[in-house]
């Protein structure tokens, strides 16, 4: 919370400051990776960064925040808090590194507002700076703790056993422990943190959905080939695992994290997704069926045809094995399918032509656009939104937690 002193310096100047708060994240990461290139080695994603993604993700995150700080001091953004601590557990975030960003940020916020910044402006944003790091330096201990690792410990490595291609630009990887140390089960619906050397010597990160249930030696997880241009760092990892990795080779991956995660109240499940966007709820359904689930799950996915349904297979005969498993379809190109589902459509997904279980919590992934068209169309059936959980693939550009 605030004190009181802060508070109304803050409320004056959130207007200006989130007005220019993408050309602060834009100053705050160009002098960070000047004053200290290292990051860029193991910690940050470069693609995200070329392309703006981070800068946006950062920029309206704090702006968020501040926001919630003023209008509504007795609720903090713990959706919001919860999504970055996961991600940064995941990469082995420290706390001392937030003394870093805090010295750099508040540069960026002198630099772009100049003499606005009066030393009682800069004072009051510092409080905010570190109401936000400190919650989610709390967080991110208590993730550590609880799977009984420090920030550096959270990589270990594991080697590939199984590389299956799944559609013509997905590649599913299983990975068996190549160690004595017990396998840290993930929870339904996470992922982990791959990280390789690229071929100009940075160490790189990226997120995968964990896409099958663990048993005590192996891991799974897909990958879809990102096609860049020219030198775009955005599918350079995807273009290593699916060129240059091979049976045999060996992989360091982090422990699995992920804030949405199953539920496991015993309500109704959907999950709706697009492409790739099946890789968490393939997870979360290969979670149900080795629990041998009884409960109502829908499975809603949208593609382009038959042909470039990821993991396709391993959905279908999970939805099958279920007791009360559906599953409709919408294609781009065709409105059949070999597998026996409860329907099959042409076109973008409408939800509404599916039948929908009463008091259900849903789960999206995929594209943005197709998340917010879904979102949109079940909060009109009368859906919550609390209800509604989704996955997205690289910096939360969406935060639709925050509504």
């Amino acid at each position: 919370m605030l004190s009181n002193k802060a508070r109304p310096v803050i409320t004056a100047t959130l207007p200006v400051v989130a007005e220019h708060i993408g050309d602060i994240a834009r100053r705050f990461y160009q002098h960070l990776f000047e004053e200290h290139p290292e990051l860029m080695d193991g910690v940050f994603n470069r693609g995200n960064q070329v392309h703006g993604h981070q800068q946006q993700a950062l920029a309206g995150s704090v702006a968020a925040f501040a926001t919630t700080l003023v209008e509504t001091p007795e609720r903090v953004p713990e959706q919001l808090l919860s999504r970055i601590a996961h991600k940064h557990a995941s990469l082995g975030i420290r706390p001392d590194q937030y003394q870093v960003v805090h010295d750099n940020l508040m540069w960026a916020i002198a630099d772009v507002l100049g003499d606005a910044v009066t030393p009682e402006v800069a004072e009051a944003w510092d409080e905010v700076y570190w109401l936000m790091a400190n919650a989610l330096i709390n967080q991110e201990r208590g993730l550590y703790s609880a799977r009984g690792v420090r920030p550096e410990t959270v990589w270990r490595d594991w080697q590939v056993v199984r590389k299956v291609p799944e559609t013509e630009d997905v590649v599913t990887f299983v990975v068996k422990r190549v160690d004595d140390r017990l396998v840290k089960t993930s929870l339904p619906g996470q992922y982990v943190t791959v990280r390789m050397r690229m071929p100009d010597g940075v160490l790189q990160p990226r997120q995968y959905s964990l896409t099958r249930a663990d048993d005590g030696e192996h891991r799974q997880f897909s990958v879809k080939r990102i096609r860049g241009e020219g030198t775009d760092p955005e599918g350079e990892m995807s273009t290593l695992l699916h060129d240059s990795v091979g049976v045999g080779d060996t992989l360091t991956l982090s422990l699995p994290y992920g804030d949405v995660v199953l539920d496991d109240s015993g309500r109704p499940v959907v999950f709706a997704s697009a492409g790739i966007g099946i890789a968490p709820m393939a997870g979360m359904l290969s979670h149900l069926v080795a629990a041998q689930s009884g409960l109502s799950v829908t499975l809603l996915h949208a593609d382009v045809d038959e042909a470039s349904f990821p993991l396709r297979r391993q959905v279908v005969n999970d939805v099958l094995a279920l007791r009360n498993g559906r599953m409709y379809l919408w294609y781009e190109k065709e409105d059949r399918s070999r597998e026996p589902v409860d329907g099959v459509f042409t076109g973008l997904m409408d939800p509404a032509a599916a039948d929908l279980p009463e008091d259900a919590l849903y789960y999206l992934c995929g594209p943005l656009p197709f998340m917010q068209a879904v979102r949109s169309a079940l909060i009109e059936r009368g859906v919550l939104a609390r209800d509604i959980q989704y996955e997205v693939f690289g910096p939360d550009l969406w935060q639709a937690d925050l509504d």
